[in-house]
């Protein structure tokens, strides 16, 4: 006889209101404190979503940051639960396949799938669910029936489910986003605190025009920009990380940013036309 489920314990979480909610009101199904012993987790503060993602991976907070950063994402779901679980315990009993337990007490668990996006194309809404793995784990077989359930189960959901691996994940892209990701929204930022509003956007307007048609460094320029708004060192380079974090300014993301050197740098089509809105 199979060994039976605690559903007590999956009722909790569901109260709790884990795997439920869109954008900011969502909870993932895991969190970090659940799982101690991972040493590469992280919580990251969303710009979309404005709450805070919980990642067990390097690989997945670096899929996250691209994801997040793409112009068609609309909401990310992360640790996002397959339940009901009965679902899952009846594809797995019809495929044959073991479904996965607790190693500690041997209960069944609630599967889940690393990343469920909401994704806008040409006006369309759309969800797809993503799972992170390495490629080497792909090799193993017990893995394999795992994503053999999960597909199965994102299948019969209509919704299109796919594996992600490292070679997908440009690394440097990510890193990139990282260097510029938490100066979105600069009023945040302690530097810019006391700073009106309306002398913030006049400070960022005059700083982009800085960048246009120098032979100059990031670093420099945004040094003889401190000094001339007599503005504390660094300020011109958080301008700068909140300009390429609103897609202001532009430069190739597939090569690593190095602000002390001239860097390629473009501008979003006509943005010193337009009323620049801090918020």
């Amino acid at each position: 006889m199979a060994k039976r489920f605690r559903k007590i314990d999956i009722d909790k979480l569901i109260k709790e209101g884990r795997g439920t909610g869109v954008g900011i009101e969502y909870k993932p199904w895991i969190k970090i404190q659940d799982v101690p012993s991972l040493g590469r987790s992280t919580r990251l503060k969303g710009i979309k979503t404005g709450r805070q993602h919980e990642f067990l991976s390097d690989m997945e907070k670096n899929y996250f940051y691209i994801v997040e950063y793409s112009e068609c994402a609309r909401d990310i779901r992360e640790q996002y639960p397959l339940l009901p679980i009965e679902e899952t315990l009846t594809i797995a009993k019809e495929l044959g396949i073991e479904h996965p337990k607790n190693p500690k007490n041997g209960e069944y668990i609630v599967m889940t799938t690393d990343f469920f996006i909401t994704k806008e194309t040409e006006g369309k809404i759309a969800n797809i669910a993503r799972t992170i793995k390495a490629k080497d784990m792909l090799m193993n077989k017990r893995v394999i029936e795992k994503f053999e359930i999960e597909r199965v189960y994102w299948e019969r959901k209509g919704v299109e489910w796919s594996i992600v691996t490292e070679e997908e994940i440009n690394k440097t892209i990510a890193e990139n986003i990282s260097f510029f990701h938490s100066y979105y929204n600069i009023e945040d930022i302690d530097t810019f605190v006391t700073i009106d509003k309306t002398e913030l956007e006049d400070l960022v307007l005059e700083y982009i025009k800085r960048t246009i048609d120098t032979d100059n460094s990031v670093r420099k320029v945004s040094s003889i920009f401190d000094k001339d708004m007599n503005l504390s060192k660094g300020t011109g380079i958080a301008i700068f990380k909140h300009l390429l974090a609103r897609k202001i300014i532009l430069t190739d993301l597939s090569k690593s940013i190095d602000i002390d050197t001239k860097m390629d740098i473009d501008l979003s089509e006509n943005i010193l036309h337009k009323e620049f809105n801090i918020s």
